[in-house]
């Protein structure tokens, strides 16, 4: 292993951190988390979904970080797409009980406050797959622009703030790749379950669990970038 690797595993580790060190400092990490939840989430996605990336750019190209790549343009986006990924999951998971509630399945608000049962992990899966199916294909293709706008400019931080080219950009997507591999397989195959999982933990657990699946989202858009 590189020197760079082992870096990558510390960062994991110290975010990890105030879950292992002491309740006291699990205790101030779920009170700010509670009282600064946006702020939180903005952190967690800019720090773990931009490491993603690294690691999602070490699988195919060997680095965790080159010339024109674009760290912090990356991990600013990432802090903003993850505070509308919180509100997101805010609204399904309020949304979505209530919805069944509707059609006919009377204790779906009630029990995703319960012990696990198979009407909670049914519940949570359909959450998942309610955010997964109307928020997530319009996050997708907003990272995608972002992403290629960063790249456009270099990585730096004065083009990144530069107007993005909406148009020009969109008509410019591999929407080929787009639908069949990051719509079609990864949504269905990969979201649906591992944000079942997501749904079924603590509220004050799930922005980070969710910001960790972003490290394997960054393995996901390797991938991605090596389809035509």
């Amino acid at each position: 292993m590189k020197k760079s690797d082992f870096i990558v595993i510390g960062c994991v580790i110290v975010c990890l951190l105030p879950f292992f060190v002491s309740d006291a400092v699990y205790s101030f990490y779920k009170t700010f988390n509670a009282e600064h939840g946006m702020i939180m989430s903005f952190l967690k996605f800019a720090i773990l979904s931009t490491l993603g990336e690294c690691i999602g750019l070490r699988i195919s190209a060997g680095v965790y970080n080159r010339k024109g790549f674009g760290i912090w343009p990356r991990a600013i986006v990432w802090g903003v797409l993850g505070m509308g990924i919180s509100m997101a999951m805010t609204i399904f998971s309020s949304g979505v009980p209530v919805f069944l509630k509707t059609m006919g399945m009377e204790n779906a608000v009630t029990v995703m406050g319960e012990s696990l049962s198979w009407d909670k992990v049914f519940v949570a899966f359909c959450i998942s797959v309610a955010q997964n199916t109307i928020f997530a294909p319009v996050f997708m293709t907003l990272h995608k622009i972002t992403d290629t706008h960063i790249l456009s400019h270099g990585g730096t931080l004065s083009g990144f703030f530069t107007p993005i080219k909406m148009g020009e950009i969109m008509a410019n997507l591999n929407w080929r790749v787009q639908w069949n591999f990051v719509f079609k397989k990864t949504i269905p195959f990969f979201w649906f379950p591992a944000h079942t999982i997501t749904f079924l933990l603590p509220g004050d657990m799930r922005v980070l669990f969710a910001a960790l699946l972003g490290v394997v989202l960054g393995v996901l858009l390797a991938i991605a970038t090596h389809k035509k």
